[in-house]
């Protein structure tokens, strides 16, 4: 099975999956599931099609879980691979990511008989396709224990030219309160565990669901605002710095003047490439750190499914 970035040709056929691992004792060795499909006879990473109105992301925790028997927490994305599928006149495309092993139990099931948990070496050896190699090597290029920094901006919170009250009160308008309802199952995935925001009610409204989800407070933090930065935009860098030193997972909401210019601060001072973001309400960036050096940044454009063709 070949990959193929011929953009005469566009997916039509959606699934995502990961690079599910365990550490292996107290080292930073590291064992990766590899799962056996009956039906194919053939043996790759956990990975699955999307189900109608569901995102990659929520996909490929589902996935893992349904062929694995394990919960798991995301991390890092891995990029996605393209293939012809025999029956098909266009592409599938799987969405990886890096996803450390919860929880769980294996039990052979109708599409996964046998799984493995094997050491890079030898999982190179036992995949069956080449893709799944490449999406390994992707995986080892960076520690797989990594911390993880999320950080969203508000969702869709109307016009601020026509809310006649102080804009620091501009709620959510209805498309925001379903973009914060789905940030509830993305902020999940990736394992956040604390709630810090900027002190702006869009900006609090667009967490408090998830915090209210796992019965948590929202922290909120002015110096996470717009005005904030603006003023002393290395307070607002040594308070993110800060947050991500904790312990945990926390998941940080703040605004549209903020972010990009914070992440590519945090990027050129640690010398890792940023991908392409537009900065949309409700997109989130996902950054991997190691020893509190950032290694990897990737960003999701929205919590919601993507309209398909």
């Amino acid at each position: 099975m070949n990959t193929t970035t011929d953009n005469s040709m566009r997916a039509n056929i959606f699934a995502a999956g990961a690079v599910l691992w365990r550490p292996v004792g107290g080292t930073d060795d590291i064992e990766i599931a590899v799962v056996h499909r009956p039906r194919y006879d053939d043996w790759s990473m956990p990975k699955g099609k999307l189900d109608p109105g569901e995102t990659a992301v929520a996909a490929a925790v589902r996935e893992i879980e349904e062929e694995t028997g394990f919960a798991s927490t995301l991390g890092r994305y891995l990029g996605k691979v393209t293939y012809p599928v025999v029956g098909h006149r266009k592409l599938k495309r799987v969405d990886y990511w890096s996803a450390r092993c919860g929880d769980g139990r294996f039990v052979p099931n109708h599409e996964v008989d046998e799984l493995r948990w094997l050491r890079p070496r030898d999982a190179f050896a036992q995949l069956s396709y080449p893709m799944d190699c490449t999406v390994l090597r992707r995986f080892l290029a960076q520690p797989a224990d990594t911390d993880t920094v999320l950080i969203v901006r508000h969702a869709k919170a109307g016009s601020r030219k026509k809310y006649r009250g102080d804009d620091a009160d501009r709620p959510l308008d209805p498309k925001g309160r379903e973009q914060a309802d789905a940030l509830v199952a993305q902020l999940g995935a990736f394992g956040a565990d604390t709630v810090v925001s900027a002190d702006r009610v869009r900006c609090i409204r667009t967490v408090e669901p998830f915090a209210q989800s796992r019965g948590i407070t929202v922290d909120v933090d002015p110096a996470l605002s717009e005005e904030a930065f603006a003023a002393d935009p290395d307070r607002t860098r040594a308070r993110i710095l800060e947050i991500a030193k904790a312990d945990g997972t926390p998941a940080v909401s703040s605004q549209g003047k903020v972010i990009p210019d914070l992440i590519r601060w945090w990027a050129d001072r640690d010398g890792v490439r940023l991908p392409a973001a537009r900065n949309r309400k409700a997109s989130m960036w996902v950054l991997s750190l190691r020893d509190g050096r950032l290694v990897a940044a990737d960003h999701i454009d929205s919590p919601l499914p993507a309209s398909r063709p």
